[in-house]
């Protein structure tokens, strides 16, 4: 599966390799922290790059004038239609129509499997979501919950993960001591006892909830 960010973050750190840019105590660059990612305003383009930032000192060159070169390395790719600097050397890149219709042709020919990857192969993942209990009221939290985690889970096992989805039950500790005296007083209550305060509507609902399963 192709992933666009692992793609052009690859590319450039080939290109770095090809080119004359070296480190000045004639070592090679160190290029695992090069990232590539979507800026943070869309309008600066489709990806973003780190790259001179976090070779200037390596190189001994000021991040702006390396990024300039890392620009004319770049240019020279089919798939960008334009790349420029930004602030201190962060580079922006553009990428062309024609790769954009060529990712569509990739998505719509893959299908479900779009998306699919070994990423998370050899990584176990605990996901524990919503774990609702009987001690309050249900509110829309707990369904956000269960669609955000089932899909996070869901996400994961996609990409190849090992996923265990939790899910807690709570039926033991104080909560539940409270829930169970809350019936009590209910109980009291029923029988004619003036009972001060209490969840008295959530805990008719429960009772009810429970008779009409009986």
């Amino acid at each position: 599966m192709m992933n666009i960010f692992n793609t052009f973050e690859q590319k450039i750190k080939e290109l770095l390799q090809q080119s004359d840019i070296k480190s000045k105590d004639g070592q090679p660059l160190d290029l695992n922290r090069i990232s590539v990612e979507a800026p943070r305003d869309p309008s600066h383009g489709d990806l973003a790059t780190n790259a001179a930032m976090v070779l200037s000192k390596a190189v001994g060159c000021n991040p702006r004038v390396l990024a300039e070169k890392l620009v004319n390395l770049l240019e020279s790719d089919n798939d960008i239609e334009s790349v420029n600097v930004a602030g201190p050397g962060f580079i922006n890149l553009r990428l062309t129509d024609d790769f954009w219709r060529n990712m569509l042709k990739t998505i719509i020919k893959s299908g479900p499997t779009f998306g699919r990857s070994d990423i998370g192969v050899g990584k176990k993942v605990n996901v524990e979501y919503v774990s609702a209990n009987p001690t309050g009221p249900m509110h829309v939290g707990h369904c956000r919950g269960a669609v955000v985690g089932d899909v996070l889970a869901n996400l994961l096992s996609f990409t190849g993960h090992d996923v265990v989805k939790e899910y807690y039950i709570n039926d033991a500790g104080g909560q539940i001591d409270v829930l169970a005296k809350s019936v009590f007083l209910r109980y009291r209550e029923a029988l004619g006892e003036n009972i001060a305060k209490y969840p008295r509507d959530y805990i008719l609902a429960i009772i009810w909830c429970l008779w009409d399963r009986l």
